[in-house]
């Protein structure tokens, strides 16, 4: 179709995959003066790349996607002046998805996943620390050598009754009895982990996408409270920063994995390229201005016959004129619509049993569409 061959020469997201030479011009790109962040890498830190269980699972969410002229130009956007993008729609139309097409369009490697509930906090995003698990460990080291606390060697050998001599030499320097040094309290590192808004932070030379998924679910302080880490591109970790003249640099865990570890210096996270963060909503609630107006903002409607059919042909290798079977499946997937919300992944499912040779039986047509297609919105959902 004249839409699919649209390509634009200022475009580096087309969603078409094989983006290894629009992957080298997004990491040369000049980013406008007022989001060139300077963080240093660690050299010692390599993010995951384009293998392995993680990226598979992002690849196969990703490389079905089928974005439309509008939607490249506004992702594109978003792309080159390194701004958030706030993806709005009814559900099911693939606004999550669309995350996972950028990352495995341009090979950027494994989506991070951060999903919004009215719980959320901002540190959830950033990380995570289990104060609780270090404190019980303190008191474990303490309890494995006794006398190494004064407390202890105070419950060990109490006082004896005063005497005249004894008060007599009150006054004069007390020999301190000789012990063995204190344990070293465990290290911080151990109970500290990067989420995935902090993980994407992490500086690097290419981005990593990070989905901040349904984020109108959060609580009212949530996208505000996010403002001053778009605008900043980093953050502090107060419980690193505390610490900084004693250890400069700590080594801690990261959202992909506990055990591949960044060093974090002086307590801080600095960007160096700004991730591609996109945000999805499902229209539950208003944003603030200033929230609005430090993202790229893009609407996806629902797919009309021409993209069901483009995504059927990407999804599952079905031509929708290739049978009258599946033509009619698209045709009670849009009638449907009308009365309510439908997932373009319901009409996936229909065709995807037929092609199994499932519900076959004309008399079972209404009832296998009940079952298949069930709006999620309206007076029937």
């Amino acid at each position: 179709m004249e839409a699919e061959a649209v390509v634009k020469d200022w475009w580096l997201y087309h969603g078409t995959g094989e983006g290894a030479d629009r992957r080298a011009r997004l990491e040369a790109g000049f980013p406008p003066p007022w989001r060139d962040f300077t963080g240093a890498p660690d050299p010692g830190y390599a993010p995951p790349g384009c293998a392995g269980a993680a990226w598979e699972r992002t690849w196969r969410r990703g490389e079905g996607y089928v974005p439309d002229e509008p939607e490249k130009d506004v992702v594109n956007t978003a792309l080159h002046l390194r701004r958030p993008l706030l993806v709005t729609g009814k559900p099911g139309v693939g606004k999550s998805t669309l995350a996972y097409s950028i990352a495995s369009d341009l090979n950027l490697g494994p989506v991070l996943h951060w999903p919004i509930t009215s719980r959320t906090v901002l540190r959830d995003g950033l990380y995570l620390y289990d104060a609780i698990g270090r404190l019980q460990e303190a008191g474990l080291e303490q309890l494995r050598t006794p006398g190494a606390h004064p407390a202890a060697a105070a419950a060990t050998h109490p006082a004896e009754p005063a005497t005249a001599t004894a008060t007599a030499n009150a006054t004069a320097p007390a020999a301190v009895p000789a012990q063995d040094p204190p344990p070293s309290a465990p290290s911080i590192s151990r109970y500290l982990r990067l989420g995935p808004l902090g993980t994407a932070l992490l500086p690097q030379d290419r981005p990593r996408v990070l989905l901040v998924d349904e984020i109108d679910k959060s609580d009212i302080d949530l996208p505000g409270d996010l403002l001053t880490v778009f605008e900043d591109g980093g953050f502090l970790i107060p419980e690193l920063a505390r610490l900084a003249q004693e250890d400069p640099t700590v080594a801690i865990g990261t959202d992909d994995d506990p055990d591949a570890v960044v060093r974090i210096a002086q307590g801080r996270v600095q960007c160096r390229y700004f991730p591609i963060v996109v945000l999805t909503s499902n229209g539950e609630r208003d944003f603030p201005p200033a929230f609005l107006r430090r993202c790229v903002r893009l609407h996806l409607e629902p797919p009309g016959p021409d993209k069901l059919a483009r995504i059927v042909r990407r999804r599952l290798g079905v031509d929708i004129d290739s049978g009258e079977e599946y033509q009619d499946l698209v045709q009670a997937f849009l009638d449907r619509g009308e009365d309510g919300d439908l997932a373009t992944d319901q009409l996936l499912n229909a065709i995807q049993l037929r092609l199994a040779g499932a519900w076959s039986a004309p008399a079972d047509r209404e009832r296998f569409l009940a079952t298949v297609m069930q709006h999620l919105t309206g007076p029937t959902a």
